[in-house]
């Protein structure tokens, strides 16, 4: 079965995706079109990039690294939850994805954002990540705003129309995340040789 990822894509104390992400993982374990899991990078605890040699090369020295990279392998497609810092999605979310490369190559993405725009801007830059790692990114996106999906700009309330948008991401990243199988099957292939 596809395997999906949901990323919560903060580690700020008192931060709002984790509110954000455990609502999404509720609608998405209502589906029975894939295998759900919440990743908190929170949880992997990962330094500033600290490889000597450059991700695409994997050559992981670092245990906190092969967690990550095991982890982020074991998945067909991606949810990201992201805040927008800055015009930007959090330092901590790039940090992560940039520690690894071949682990995200030939899958599918889709992005819940929130924040006073509902994010769409650290979207826009996570969608130029995605391209250079090979992650076909998709069109639907729920975006959250601090205004009206949230009260007094912290307490999680969402608008009963974002579910739908919720729903329509996961639509994509489940059908395309299968599209891309043979992808990844080819890839696995030529590793092994």
């Amino acid at each position: 079965m596809t395997k999906i990822a949901i990323i919560l894509g903060s580690t700020r104390p008192g931060r709002n995706g984790e509110a954000v992400a455990n609502w999404v993982y509720d609608i998405a374990k209502q589906r029975d079109d894939a295998e759900y899991e919440l990743v908190d990078i929170a949880d992997y605890k990962l330094p500033h990039l600290d490889e000597a040699a450059p991700p695409s090369l994997g050559q992981y020295t670092q245990p906190h690294t092969k967690a990550w990279a095991e982890k982020i392998a074991s998945f067909d497609g991606y949810v990201f939850v992201t805040p927008e810092y800055n015009h930007s999605t959090s330092g901590a979310l790039k940090n992560a994805i940039d520690f690894l490369y071949a682990e995200w190559n030939n899958k599918a993405a889709g992005f819940v954002s929130y924040g006073s725009v509902g994010g769409t801007r650290a979207v826009e830059h996570l969608r130029l990540v995605m391209g250079e790692l090979q992650v076909a990114d998709v069109r639907a996106q729920a975006a959250l705003s601090l205004y009206t999906d949230f009260e007094n700009f912290s307490v999680f309330k969402p608008a009963p129309h974002q579910s739908e948008a919720v729903g329509a991401v996961l639509d994509q990243v489940v059908a395309w995340s299968g599209a891309l199988a043979p992808l990844r099957a080819t890839s696995s292939d030529t590793a092994a040789q």
